[in-house]
């Protein structure tokens, strides 16, 4: 009789599919599992989540949303005025910057959050600070679009 296994990618430890297990040559009954498979099987679907290997147990992760990637840069002006017109105030994202831990992260993010004269939606300090600020990807896509006309 066969053994399922269920495979997991060994970077991502996302669920990459079942497979069977090969019988030992040198011992009948036992199986050789493969790296990155286990003998468990994730649970059923749920719609709009992958399931990750983590510490012995499959896990259920939301699917990331990609950012349109066809929305224009702004400028340092427009998405100061397209946070104040959404309620949030440049020194609150100043915070959320002076919160991050010591070191080139944080330092890097203050450089680009004070110095830069365009700011990329897909930019990971942009969903960095928004989601400190407990935004969600579409709040950022809606303030994004209305700070294109300011």
């Amino acid at each position: 009789m066969p053994l399922t296994v269920y495979n997991y990618d060994p970077t991502t430890l996302e669920f990459t599919g079942a497979s069977e297990a090969d019988e030992s040559p040198l011992e009948p009954g036992v199986f050789l599992i493969p790296a990155y498979a286990t003998e468990t099987a994730p649970p059923g679907d749920i719609p709009g989540h992958i399931f990750k290997w983590i510490e012995g147990a499959w896990m259920a992760e939301e699917i990331p949303k990609t950012p349109p990637v066809h929305m224009p840069a702004l400028s340092a002006r427009q998405i100061r005025l397209g946070l104040v017109t959404s309620g949030i105030t440049p020194s609150q994202v100043g915070a959320v910057i002076e919160a991050m831990p010591e070191g080139a992260d944080k330092e890097i993010a203050r450089i680009e959050w004070e110095y830069a004269t365009t700011f990329n939606r897909t930019h990971p300090l942009i969903a960095s600070v928004g989601g400190a600020l407990g935004l969600t990807e579409d709040q950022i896509d809606s303030m994004w679009t209305a700070a294109l006309s300011l």
